[in-house]
């Protein structure tokens, strides 16, 4: 930890009150002025040491603490960032969240640090913790143009599972980590695990097993089943173990959804300065399990039926869950680039979703992001951090039909993204890995081929609900209908009782229906949270019809 300040006196209290709480754990060092703190990184710098926080204080004469982590930003990246400020500099500290991608600013005095101080630096420190991934035990050996490879550093970036990526034909490391496991190279990836067990190949089962998550319930009956472990879904699971009701929780991939995999959410209330899609996911499930929800990874819902009072979810392995209430919370997918070679470089550079475990592999390459909405300006913006150059690709005619002010703003303001407008792919090729796409100008017809490093699709999505044909009632394109839209000419299957279903109640009592998988739900992930919290009211009311 490094803290700057050119008063001693401050200096000194600040690294006295973060010793005091940290000493044991970390190193905490003082500067008195930013140019004495950029010689300090560097010094750090060559003993190849972590940091973990800065903080500066703004009102420092020669360089001020938005200049100091300005300029740091280029060598810590990772480091977790905070402005000290007083009430006039507020302001200040609001233009650096976007300058500087400011963690937090704190405010002088903050006395007593008990409850100024270390509830803050204690959250920065847990999300930095989650972020480390270069002392870590377990070694992915792959390829980086390989769809398997892509596909097992996605699912432990996104279960927060920390590693470390080897390339098989660039890491002289790999090849000795291979020969000594006795692994074989033409079964790629591999995982390397401290003990020194090794799994060639293997599905994400296997892996969700090994590294500890949980896969199958500790009971067959509980009070309400989840379905899907998006915003919605952890929702849910937190307002339902938090009221006393036993829950579990049943996620096909990994917890988070479309949300768990936005490099910045920035309007989500009572975040200022925004956060991860992961960074949310990893509170969420932790408070979630805190209350004492079981999470189960891995484990694809094919099936649902009523059987008298209970409602029976049936799993891909053929396990089934039953509850006395069902909350669906199976949200959306991405929809395919339906062009010439986009199947075929799917995960060999074509990529859905802006997955954040591709990003260290983009320096120096030329990106594509596909789509208008919110999902790829966040994915444009985080992956110019790493790429030469960004560009979004959009049908419409302006990018502010379809994406928040906010984002569209910082795009203008960033010179390392660039957008075209009425603009849409038609083919995409190359040979191991992606090399060039084709882009058509919608309104006059012309067509360009341009080199590509990666692309990155965020064109509209379709819900997944194919596993419930003919058991609740669906509207044209598949979201589920509730509440009141069940009482519309024509549904089918209809509303059974007397008694009107609930505001999210579907077809089939007694199962509920929470976000982006819902007719007419607002995408967004507020939106989602609200409709998981609500939904665990009315279970408690559809509950109480039972009794």
């Amino acid at each position: 930890m490094i803290s700057v300040d050119d008063d001693p006196g401050v200096s000194r209290a600040v690294q006295r009150d973060l010793r005091r709480q940290y000493g044991e754990r970390f190193r905490v060092l003082r500067a008195e002025s930013g140019a004495q703190g950029l010689e300090m990184l560097g010094q750090v710098a060559l003993r190849e040491e972590r940091v973990a926080l800065l903080l500066a204080d703004q009102r420092m004469p020669a360089m001020t603490g938005v200049e100091f982590l300005e300029r740091a930003l280029g060598v810590v990246p990772e480091a977790k960032r905070v402005l000290l400020t007083a009430y006039a500099d507020t302001q200040a500290a609001i233009d650096a969240i976007n300058r500087v991608a400011l963690d937090h600013y704190l405010m002088k005095p903050w006395d007593p640090p008990e409850e100024q101080l270390y509830p803050v630096i204690d959250d920065l420190l847990s999300d930095w913790q989650a972020g480390v991934t270069g002392e870590v035990g377990i070694r992915v050996v792959g390829h980086r143009l390989s769809r398997e490879s892509h596909e097992l550093k996605d699912f432990l970036a996104r279960n927060n599972v920390p590693y470390r990526w080897l390339d098989a034909e660039l890491d002289p490391e790999a090849r000795v980590l291979l020969d000594a496991g006795g692994a074989d190279p033409s079964r790629l990836p591999v995982l390397v695990f401290p003990d020194g067990g090794v799994l060639s190949a293997p599905t994400t089962l296997q892996v969700a097993e090994r590294v500890g998550l949980t896969t199958r319930a500790d009971a067959p009956f509980h009070d309400l089943v989840v379905v899907g472990g998006g915003p919605a879904g952890l929702a849910a699971a937190v307002y339902g173990a938090s009221e006393g009701l036993r829950t579990v929780l049943v996620e096909r991939d990994a917890p988070g959804g479309q949300a768990g995999q936005s490099s910045r959410i920035e309007n989500y209330l009572g975040f200022p300065v925004g956060l991860s899609g992961a960074d949310l996911t990893r509170r969420a499930t932790a408070q979630a399990q805190r209350f004492g929800a079981q999470l189960l990874s891995v484990q694809d819902a094919v099936g649902l039926e009523a059987r008298g009072p209970a409602r029976v979810l049936r799993l891909a392995g053929g396990d089934e869950i039953a509850g006395h209430a069902v909350v669906v919370a199976t949200g959306v997918q991405y929809r395919r680039l339906d062009v010439p070679g986009a199947d075929a470089l799917t995960g060999r550079g074509v990529y859905y979703g802006g997955s954040r475990a591709e990003a260290p592999g983009l320096r120096g390459e030329r990106v594509y992001i596909v789509g208008g909405a919110n999902s790829a300006g966040q994915a444009a913006l985080y992956f110019a951090g790493f790429a030469e150059r960004v560009t979004i690709l959009c049908r419409g005619r302006d990018l502010r039909d379809g994406m928040s002010r906010y984002l569209t703003d910082r795009i203008d303001a960033s010179p390392g993204v660039d957008v075209r407008l009425r603009a849409e792919v038609v083919a995409v090729d190359g040979s191991g890995g992606l090399e060039g796409i084709t882009i058509r100008d919608r309104d006059t017809g012309a067509e360009e081929r341009v080199p590509a490093g990666a692309m990155f699709i965020f064109i509209g999505a379709h819900p997944n609900t194919e596993w419930l044909s003919g058991v609740v009632a669906r509207d044209d394109h598949g979201f589920i209908l509730a509440g009141p839209d069940l009482r519309a000419p024509g549904v089918r299957p209809a509303w059974p009782l007397e008694r009107a279903p609930l505001l999210l109640e579907s077809s089939l009592p007694g199962v509920f229906v929470a976000g982006d998988v819902r007719h007419q739900s607002i995408k967004r992930v507020a939106g989602a949270v609200g409709d998981g919290s609500m939904a665990v009211q009315l279970v408690h009311q559809y509950l109480g019809t039972l009794a």
